[in-house]
């Protein structure tokens, strides 16, 4: 009898869990599609800054969430890039759609993109590590500091990969802002805040010395 319990338990227990699974790779594939559509809907309208703050922010804001919501690290990969192929399916429906190619929609170019896909996937794998509460979710935490600071540093350098002239002062310095925010979120205590912060600012750093070298 106790046994048959403890079996009928454990089966429940794995089902809530499948579910859950089902339930978050459905909402990271539809959220993409949100956020995609969104963003051809939008594009070219409102103040131009929107623009630059909604792409890739608010993609990355979206595997920031599928990320750290998911049930495993493979599960993390998994909802990440559906999340990610969603947007772009949402792009290419609208041009479609529009009668015309909408790929510069999202980064404006196809280096961009590349780095924008790369960046979307990384950041959900590390926005899972950050529910860890060792030094190894601080350091992930401080990681995506430095990526999103990163990505501005890019944008607003002329020349770069990513150089957009309107997009220093203010879109940057908003997304700056919000990228340190973020960090100190992903914490949970002040010692594990400092040492995401230092690793932000260090990586931060290199990337900003590189580009200057590079220069």
């Amino acid at each position: 009898m106790g046994k048959s319990t403890m079996e009928y338990v454990d089966l429940a227990e794995f089902d809530r869990r499948q579910r859950g699974i089902e339930r978050h790779v459905l909402a990271a594939s539809l959220g993409g599609l949100a956020i995609g559509l969104l963003g051809v809907l939008a594009a070219g309208k409102g103040p131009g800054w929107f623009g630059h703050v909604y792409d890739p922010y608010a993609y990355l804001a979206l595997a920031l969430a599928v990320g750290a919501s998911a049930s495993g690290f493979g599960w993390a990969l998994l909802t990440t890039f559906l999340a990610a192929v969603a947007t772009l399916a949402a792009a290419v429906g609208g041009g479609v759609i529009g009668g015309g190619s909408r790929f510069h929609l999202i980064g404006g170019s196809v280096a961009v993109l590349n780095w924008t896909l790369a960046l979307l996937i990384g950041i959900g794998l590390l926005a899972y590590v950050t529910r860890r509460s060792d030094r190894w979710g601080d350091y992930a935490a401080g990681v995506i500091g430095a990526a999103l600071l990163a990505d501005v540093v890019d944008r607003a350098t002329p020349g770069f990969i990513g150089g957009e002239r309107s997009f220093w002062p203010l879109p940057a310095l908003l997304i700056g802002a919000v990228a340190v925010a973020v960090v100190i979120a992903l914490r949970g205590s002040a010692g594990a805040r400092i040492r995401a912060l230092a690793c932000t600012v260090l990586l931060t750093g290199l990337f900003a010395a590189w580009i200057t070298v590079a220069g």
